[in-house]
């Protein structure tokens, strides 16, 4: 990992802990040391160990060292999540993801590594978080968003990744990541998180999509040796980047008429999943599918919409009967 050359014992350990022990991917990696970062200048404020006046992203973290950490108790981190609420007005969700973030620095601290007697962390509790429901297409939204991928030069690239995400509810990194050879007859085989692979279905319309796209890039002609495995490619022949495909989908989304702030690649990802549970897709299948390690996280698409529970008070067997005219 590209931080871990200057940083103070334990955090070095605890990186190379979770890259190569535990086999977390570069984001998650990358995830853990800016919230650890955010906590560890914390603590140089905390403890005077530098000028007060300083930037914060210019504060010395690496002035913390194991010493200093041991001074952490409960209360000290308390007095974060106050400063994270009260000076940063990071949001429930964002604090409640640095809490885990420190949990699992503790636990590795005390557990593995062996350098405290005792976790601080151990009974922190998580900010309570309410629940909302995935934000998603509708089956016409949807069929409006593939209709308009017309008139560009990259209709077919575009009109298949949109059908991948639609109908196979492919995370972002999964799609740009995927090489022509990941794909055999009606199978696609996608690099999920921790570097877990699994095998997506291809329906009628993948297939379709895929075909079309496959017989256009073969026009491309002369792709660089480090990208002629892609299966997307940008206009410089390059493996297609997340931003790029980012702005592609925004694109779409403003030409079909929808917000593009409320409707991302990943509620494209929560869309098909919405709809195939919609429309009979057994809970533990969708859980396969979406490459879900907990059966819990699948569960935030068992939620139903206004229409479904209109139709369910309609099927009352009482639904007909109305109070006869008095004479």
């Amino acid at each position: 990992m590209k931080h871990t050359k200057n940083l103070p014992t334990p955090l070095k350990e605890f990186f190379q802990y979770m890259e190569n022990i535990k086999g977390v991917s570069r984001k998650t990696s990358d995830e853990y040391f800016y919230d650890l970062r955010t906590f560890y200048r914390f603590l140089c404020l905390k403890f005077e160990l530098c000028n007060p006046d300083v930037p914060t992203d210019q504060i010395p973290f690496e002035l913390v060292r194991l010493d200093y950490l041991r001074k952490v108790d409960l209360n000290t981190i308390y007095e974060y999540i106050a400063h994270l609420n009260r000076d940063r007005s990071n949001t429930a969700v964002s604090r409640a993801r640095k809490i885990a973030s420190i949990r699992s620095y503790f636990k590795f601290v005390c557990n593995r590594a062996k350098l405290m007697d005792e976790n601080p962390a151990a009974d922190i509790e998580t900010p309570k978080l309410e629940k909302s429901l995935p934000k998603h297409l509708s089956v016409g939204d949807s069929l409006d968003l593939l209709s308009i991928v017309t008139g560009d030069k990259n209709q077919v690239r575009d009109y298949c990744i949109l059908t991948l995400f639609l109908n196979c509810g492919l995370r972002l990194a999964e799609l740009i990541s995927i090489n022509v050879t990941d794909i055999r007859g009606d199978t696609l085989t996608v690099l999920g998180k921790g570097g877990k692979e699994r095998t997506v279905y291809l329906n009628d319309a993948c297939q379709s999509a895929l075909a079309a796209h496959l017989e256009e890039r073969a026009k491309i002609g002369e792709v660089p040796d480090s990208h002629k495995k892609a299966l997307f490619l940008s206009n410089r022949k390059l493996r297609i980047s997340r931003r790029t495909v980012q702005a592609m989908v925004e694109k779409y989304i403003k030409k079909a008429g929808l917000d593009p702030k409320r409707y991302t690649t990943h509620k494209l990802r929560h869309t098909a999943a919405t709809l195939m549970y919609q429309n009979g897709v057994d809970i533990r299948a969708l859980q396969e599918i979406l490459g879900h390690e907990h059966l819990s996280t699948t569960e935030i698409y068992t939620h139903v919409d206004n229409a479904q529970l209109r139709e369910a008070v309609s099927k009352n067997p009482l639904a007909s009967v109305k109070q006869k005219n008095k004479k």
